[in-house]
């Protein structure tokens, strides 16, 4: 019997909980919990005993790993899996996994709603626009990207596509005008949605030359990671074009600097809020705890995302 932890300083719903549990056990495992921590201290008191380990959020650097003699894989519950030290791992013979897709569809939900939200000037009582008959450029063309350009075709959009690593006829066997570069995202597009991950050629990518090609009301909308947009970039943006607008899941590092000039201008909410519905709680979850038990069975590595 292995020892699978699942450690969430933004805990899951009980719900979805019990379910990994569930899974765990009925795979011949132990499932212990620390949640809502707070001292990195106790997460690596925690993780001594873990064979395995499930995670949101949380931050696992070498220390942590370290801490863990016999840990053996840990499983981002989520697609993004940056907060992992993925060459400490790989040094360390640790296996790392996400669950790409279990949150696709909160999130992809999410940036339509943040259209509607900022076209409508955010309810303030004045008269917006409507999303029929514009054109929405969508930055990675993944599971998220593929669920945001249907909803919105579905709400008589053209949606366009780039992804660096996904064809032009791939792109179009889904309905989607496929880009020839981000440049024609982002001078063709009323709205830009990112679905990026935030690694060494993406962080600060989205910078003041692509977002000054935007169109007239151009909106862009980052609900894939804080760190792909230059925040000086952003600022000198709203500064130089008064007509553009920013939505983010994420609360920008640079708040001081977007300052009540920019009201009714910018968007984000006080905690991320991409996975943040009852339905992807548990499916993230859930998955992990399978992958898990597949892995500890057969060496199942489907998912592995380090070397």
């Amino acid at each position: 019997m292995s020892t699978i932890l699942l450690a969430t300083s933004k805990p899951f719903a009980p719900n979805a909980v019990e379910l990994i549990r569930k899974v765990t056990e009925d795979a011949g495992h132990q499932l212990n919990l620390i949640e809502s921590y707070t001292d990195k201290g106790d997460l690596i008191s925690a993780v001594k005993n873990a064979d395995a380990l499930i995670i949101r959020s949380d931050i696992i650097d070498a220390e942590i790993m370290d801490a863990a003699a016999d840990l053996k894989i840990i499983v981002r519950a989520g697609a993004g899996y940056d907060n992992v030290d993925l060459e400490a791992a790989s040094e360390r013979d640790i296996c790392v996994m996400n669950t790409p897709g279990q949150n696709a569809n909160a999130v992809a939900e999410l940036v339509i709603g943040f259209m509607i939200f900022q076209s409508r000037n955010q309810f303030n009582g004045t008269s917006g626009t409507e999303l029929k008959g514009k054109t929405i450029g969508i930055v990675g063309f993944g599971n998220i990207g593929r669920l945001v350009a249907e909803a919105a075709k579905g709400l008589g959009m053209i949606a366009m596509a780039y992804d660096a690593f996904i064809s032009a006829e791939e792109i179009e066997k889904h309905g989607v005008k496929a880009a020839k570069d981000l440049n024609a995202i982002f001078s063709e597009c009323n709205y830009v949605s990112l679905h990026i991950p935030a690694v060494s050629d993406t962080k600060g990518s989205i910078d003041f030359e692509l977002l000054s090609l935007m169109p007239k009301k151009a909106v862009l909308i980052n609900t894939a990671r804080q760190e792909v947009v230059d925040e000086l970039s952003l600022v000198k943006m709203l500064d130089e074009r008064p007509d553009f607008r920013f939505v983010s899941d994420f609360m920008p590092k640079e708040q001081t600097l977007l300052k009540d000039d920019y009201k009714g201008r910018w968007f984000a909410p006080v905690k991320k809020m991409g996975a943040q519905t009852a339905e992807a709680n548990v499916n993230a979850g859930v998955a992990a705890a399978h992958q898990i038990a597949k892995f500890l069975e057969s060496g199942d590595r489907t998912f592995q995302v380090n070397k």
